[in-house]
């Protein structure tokens, strides 16, 4: 058996896709006999999935004179594939300034950016230690609770940073995790005066982290830059050995993404996922 098959809901999913590039690829907007005879799936079956694709914005009904009802690619992709370039193009401009900052500290590197309630990293650069972050690339992480989140929650305009606290689950990991509204605002407003945020321990134990957020127009957050290391490192460590660099990277990173827009890097994932 395919291994791709043993994955539970692979077949169904393997269907909708079907359908959906059936719309793509058609040179004209299919209609439902179309949609049958280029998937090969019973009548019923297409009707189905050409539903739960209209519902979640990945197709769209045009009515042409005379031809009844036809379908093509809704906004919902076409805002997903977007998304997917900007966030390639993001990496692709800090890939210099992240080597450039692994190289200097040692450590482990990562670029994240928000995604509803949550981030999610899009690159890594590993450091240069024999010991490797669990953390991974398309991985998700907390907003309350690591130097990237309260790093993105702190850059936010006021009103926005109180309502993503206010729908946060504060979700206790660690001993040193704030739980508590009051004190995550107080941390906050440390991060904006200071201008990092630390990760001491709050997410994973034995890890500490820096984060700096990367700012575009009218100064909004478009992702995260962190380097995390290992909690004994820091005994006789100044922390300006990460520091630094890390603000120079922010520096660097706002003179060059002063035009761009929020939506370029992900902000922009308002959506729950």
């Amino acid at each position: 058996m395919d291994s791709l098959t043993q994955v539970a809901g692979t077949a169904a999913f393997s269907k909708f896709m079907t359908v959906l590039q059936a719309v793509a690829d058609a040179p004209a907007p299919p209609g439902m006999p179309q949609l049958v005879r280029a998937s090969g799936y019973p009548r019923a079956t297409v009707y189905r999935i050409v539903a739960a694709l209209l519902q979640q914005g990945l197709i769209v009904e045009t009515t042409a004179s005379g031809a009844g009802t036809r379908y093509g690619l809704g906004p919902r992709l076409l805002l997903l594939a977007n998304r997917a370039w900007s966030q390639l193009d993001l990496r692709a401009a800090l890939a210099d300034d992240l080597l450039a900052l692994r190289e200097e500290t040692g450590e482990t590197v990562h670029l994240a950016v928000p995604a509803g309630h949550e981030m999610i990293y899009i690159d890594k650069l590993e450091g240069q230690g024999p010991v490797r972050m669990a953390s991974r690339v398309g991985g998700r992480l907390a907003l309350h609770c690591t130097a990237a989140g309260k790093a993105y929650l702190a850059a936010l305009p006021a009103a926005e940073a109180a309502a993503a606290v206010e729908s946060l689950a504060l979700v206790g990991r660690m001993p040193n995790t704030i739980t508590q509204p009051a004190a995550l605002h107080a941390d906050m407003a440390r991060i904006r005066q200071r201008g990092y945020a630390v990760d001491d321990e709050e997410n994973e134990r034995g890890i500490v982290c820096y984060g700096v957020a990367i700012v575009g127009q009218r100064d909004r957050p478009l992702a995260c830059v962190s380097v995390s290391t290992l909690q004994f490192r820091q005994n006789g460590t100044p922390p300006s050995r990460y520091i630094a660099p890390l603000m120079r990277l922010r520096d660097a990173a706002h003179a060059k993404f002063s035009a761009w827009p929020a939506s370029a890097g992900g902000a922009f994932f308002r959506e729950d996922t």
